[in-house]
């Protein structure tokens, strides 16, 4: 945004030097920070996206039999209500998170997302209980969203607190991998239990196996972040009685503060978003439900295309740290919009070129779906990568968790969050199928494509480079 004194943490340019003399150069000091935030994020994430991993299953457990597409529509709604309540969550966990503490609010989200992912694995089925399966679910889903609504913004502004200001992209970015890293272990847990035990004794029970290991990893994530201390930063404005007494009001009251939420909205995580949830999950919806591909196969493909596209994420926070965020974010948003129709033609014609049903396609188009898919995921880290460090850098501290959180989740969960149902709707209406015909497969893209390009608007009018801010106190 602004690293002028237009910004709303400039104000704070004196204190400057004793924020960044608080962060530490010493990588013995910065790795277990970054990996105890990086492992509980990365469970948080595990939890909400087992759900989505197994949207187009789940259709025909938790809802009314009799219309398949009405199922998908019903279950990709219930994926994307746990994303309509995480700004709700960023309300919620960031006042918690600007009033008490960084530390405490992770073990509030950390319990309360393993629980209630855990919970999902004992739920009876609509077979049994009718219409309260359904209602059982959703509440849980919400439960979920709450908690992811607090934890993301935690665990950036967690480690954008402890690290140099020169390497924020860089160190924040360890963050960002945790969400892909996230559904990458969903889906090999997924496909493990599905491997192991077959389909029917899956559907029949295995399903719940994923969700009852929640358990566990809620276990070992309260143990690590018991150990975690408070962010030096946050724990010296608290201990100077500079606290907010109300970062809610803060940072909707002051009209500058308000206006810088609203830009990094429209202007960064909107696009974002549906970049995020375009490549990985609508990708995957797109390959099983669209194109017919069995679950395996695409599971496998959109794998491998996450496992070579991770570390990118790592590289362009590296890289904003060099040549800034905005225009790296922007230009993903950019090839986004100008590709996504050639790319999803693409991959209907290297996976299902006839309109059969078909087991799988060859070897050769496998690499190039693979490679379709990476292309995709290039432009997710380009958009991803920087994001953290670049919400970081506009707000003070006193009201970040609550400023940046809010934005992000109204970018990812609102916009991003409901862009499988969207795009699925688009793609299955009336309209779609007598005007476009063949081509309806693609209507649901015109969502992502108009989201991004309003996001190019913005963020190319309003948002100035953040690299250089340096984060008060």
């Amino acid at each position: 945004m602004s690293t002028s004194d237009e910004a709303p943490g400039a104000d704070a340019a004196a204190d400057a030097g004793a924020a960044t003399a608080s962060a530490s150069e010493d990588p013995r000091v910065l790795r277990p920070i970054i990996v105890a935030s990086s492992l509980g994020t990365l469970f948080e994430w595990y939890d909400f996206y087992l759900y989505g991993s197994l949207a187009v299953f789940f259709g025909g457990l938790f809802f009314p039999k009799g219309n398949e597409t009405a199922q998908l529509l019903a279950s990709l709604a219930t994926f994307g209500a746990g994303f309509g309540v995480r700004p709700l969550g960023a309300v919620v966990f960031g006042y918690i998170g600007d009033r008490v503490g960084r530390k405490y609010t992770f073990l509030i989200t950390m319990a309360t997302m393993g629980l209630s992912t855990a919970f999902i694995g004992l739920l009876p089925t609509y077979d049994r209980i009718g219409i309260w399966a359904t209602v059982a679910l959703v509440t849980l889903r919400l439960l979920q969203g709450l908690a992811l609504g607090g934890e993301y913004g935690g665990a950036a502004t967690y480690v954008a607190e402890h690290v140099p200001d020169r390497k924020r992209g860089y160190y924040t970015s360890y963050i960002q991998t945790t969400a892909t890293l996230g559904f990458f272990l969903s889906m090999g847990i997924i496909g493990t239990a599905r491997l192991g035990l077959g389909e029917a004794d899956f559907r029949r029970f295995g399903w719940r196996l994923p969700f009852l290991l929640s358990f566990v990893l809620v276990a070992v994530s309260l143990w690590i972040r018991v150990r975690m201390r408070e962010s030096p930063l946050f724990s010296r404005l608290k201990a100077s009685g500079k606290a907010s007494l109300n970062p809610l009001r803060e940072s909707f009251a002051n009209p500058t503060n308000r206006r810088y939420v609203l830009i990094a909205l429209l202007g960064a995580t909107a696009g974002q978003g549906v970049v995020w949830y375009t490549g990985q999950f609508y990708a995957l919806t797109f390959l099983q439900a669209g194109l017919k591909l069995p679950w395996k196969n695409a599971y496998i493909l959109v794998s491998i295309a996450l496992a070579l596209a991770t570390p990118l994420f790592i590289f362009f926070g590296w890289l904003s740290d060099r040549i800034g965020r905005k225009r790296i974010m922007l230009a993903g948003c950019a090839l986004a919009a100008l590709t996504y129709v050639p790319i999803y033609m693409g991959l209907t014609a290297l996976t299902n070129p006839h309109g059969l049903k078909i087991a799988a396609p060859g070897t050769g188009a496998q690499v190039g779906i693979v490679a379709l898919l990476f292309v995709q995921m290039i432009y997710v880290c380009m958009v991803y990568g920087p994001i953290a460090a670049f919400l970081v850098e506009l707000f003070p501290t006193r009201i970040r968790y609550t400023s940046m959180s809010i934005p992000y989740h109204l970018g990812n969960g609102w916009f991003g969050g409901f862009l499988p149902l969207i795009a699925t709707a688009l793609t299955t209406s009336a309209w779609a199928r007598e005007h476009l015909g063949k081509h309806a497969r693609y209507a649901g893209l015109a969502y992502p494509i108009a989201v991004c390009l309003l996001t190019l608007v913005v963020g190319g009018l309003f948002i100035r480079e953040t690299r250089d801010h340096k984060i008060d106190v």
